[in-house]
């Protein structure tokens, strides 16, 4: 039997770098024209969720969704013959109605042992037993980190209960296995440990792959969220996998019995499994058999176009591309737009705000496309009650981004923030503060001067506001500190909306200076 897996193709279904309008190798069209003559009776092709959110397409479909009698996400799975696929935690960014817009629209079955369907629209499997051209029985079952609960907004999950991966799907692998040759569990989650040293990476349960391996014995392991190149991981007696995100490579895995293979691993039932990680090319006259096939959905991406190149206002002088190490050394100009907007909001005491992991500038000329380019997560914002013990706990979290070599007096990114899974997101750059970190000291320890701009010292005493995002707001990231913290306020708008009437509001946009900041090295 084989597998073709995806997973974390966050709405890439063409082959297109929005921010750049070129084109890239990519999409799930690109991948669909690359496997068809791969797939047979003995193929499943399967997805590990995370697919409604992440491109200017999906942003403005869902925002003009009533205009079209398609869902392009499901298109492009349509378009690869996707026989099966779970949910990721940024599918429920967008409330029930989205989800059901998309499942409506796909022609594979969802599989998710732990969403519970209030309404029952949804059409959620447990789980599923596929037989085969060559009759082997293939158990399926799914599920999505529990860590929903933690980010996700209360009114996106009115109508759907995430309940605890692990026992959900200990309770269905009990139902499969006896009637199944080998077993396969989709998991929306990662792994927790390194894999090359099986230390423990993290005390949460945001990722819980590990787990599943040991405790539960499935055959396969399908698994994502982390956006990490795992091209075989053997855990136990179960093999496992990851794609990276963004529709750019894929997994095949193959699995038999008898063959005599010097590379394969063999599983809990006996299977000899090997897999292979593939580079998103295009077989060119499929693909485009394949776009002629979707011409319908060119209205669609005509208007997307002319919404992203609208321009809405302009900078004083261009910020160029921020490299991640010298933006957190010396300040970011793009985070202290972002931390403006969310003060101007909410007449907060300090914003945080963090950026995406690839080097963000902004042109002159500012477009829709460039907003959304630099900020690609449709966050809401909270503003949390804090102390100045808060405050500091969260600043020495942001100063562990920094590793020093005291012989060489070398600064660079931490491996805490690399590994598994790259998080400069989760470095966060502070506004309404001034503040200093001495990174001669130890990790722990680094937090010099905290202080309001105008040089007054906190008070151990007083109450102070924090603005920040939804995401954060929860703790994510190593920020329990801040997720303990008494919520006072939220709100509903989404922050590239905010951002786009800031500029629109303000061009041309000056420098933005909101912060006193500064590393000691």
């Amino acid at each position: 039997m084989k597998i073709i897996f995806t997973s974390d193709t966050h709405g890439h279904i063409y082959p297109i770098n929005y921010a750049t309008g070129k084109e890239e190798n990519s999409g799930l069209f690109r991948i669909a024209s690359q496997i068809k003559n791969e797939i047979d009776g003995n193929t499943l092709v399967i997805d590990g969720g995370d697919s409604l959110q992440g491109t200017p397409l999906m942003t403005y479909y869902l925002g003009n969704r009533g205009k079209y009698d398609f869902n392009p996400m499901a298109e492009g799975f349509n378009a690869m013959g996707l026989n099966y696929y779970t949910l990721g935690n940024h599918d429920f960014n967008y409330g029930y109605d989205a989800i059901a817009d998309y499942t409506k629209s796909m022609k594979a079955a969802l599989i998710c042992a732990n969403v519970e369907d209030k309404r029952g629209e949804l059409g959620i499997k447990k789980h599923i037993i596929h037989t085969l051209e060559d009759g082997t029985r293939v158990g399926i079952t799914g599920a999505v980190t529990g860590y929903v609960n933690v980010w996700e907004q209360e009114k996106n999950l009115t109508e759907l209960e995430i309940t605890d991966p692990i026992e959900a799907l200990k309770k269905e692998l009990a139902e499969i296995k006896d009637e199944s040759d080998i077993t396969v569990c989709i998991y929306h989650g990662g792994f927790e440990e390194d894999l090359a040293t099986g230390q423990r990476l993290s005390d949460t349960e945001e990722n819980q792959a590990c787990k599943i391996a040991r405790e539960l014995e499935f055959d396969i392991l399908l698994t994502g969220h982390q956006h990490m190149s795992v091209p075989e991981a053997m855990i136990e007696n179960t093999y496992g996998v990851q794609p990276p995100d963004k529709a750019m490579k894929y997994c095949v895995i193959e699995a038999c019995k008898g063959a005599d293979s010097r590379n394969a691993q063999t599983t809990v039932n006996g299977w000899n499994v090997t897999s292979n990680l593939i580079t998103v090319s295009a077989n060119e006259e499929v693909y485009n058999e394949i776009l002629a096939s979707h011409s319908f959905m060119e209205d669609m991406n005509t208007s997307l176009q002319i919404w992203l190149d609208e321009p809405i206002g302009c900078l004083e002088n261009e910020i160029k591309p921020e490299e991640k190490l010298e933006a957190a050394l010396h300040g970011s100009k793009v985070a202290s737009i972002f931390n403006q907007v969310q003060l101007e909001l909410t007449g907060a005491d300090f914003s945080c705000t963090s950026l995406a992991n690839e080097p963000l500038g902004l042109h002159k000329e500012i477009t829709v496309r460039d907003i959304l380019g630099i900020y690609q997560f449709a966050n809401t914002e909270e503003v949390k009650e804090v102390t100045k013990a808060d405050i500091k706990l969260a600043l020495e979290r942001c100063a562990e981004y920094f590793d020093y070599d005291a012989n060489t007096k070398e600064v660079k990114i931490s491996d805490v923030f690399l590994q598994p899974k790259i998080e400069h997101y989760n470095y966060d750059y502070y506004a309404g503060l001034w503040y200093e970190f001495d990174l001669t000291r130890p990790v722990g320890d680094r937090v010099v001067v905290m202080k309001k701009m105008d040089g007054t010292e906190l008070s151990d005493n007083e109450k102070y506001t924090l603005v920040t995002s939804n995401y954060r707001a929860t703790g994510t990231g190593g920020y329990e500190c801040i997720g303990k913290c008494k919520t006072i306020r939220t709100y509903p708008e989404e922050m590239p909306d905010l951002v786009i009437d800031f500029v629109r509001r303000n061009s041309p946009v000056g420098e933005i200076v909101n912060s006193k900041f500064k590393c000691i090295y």
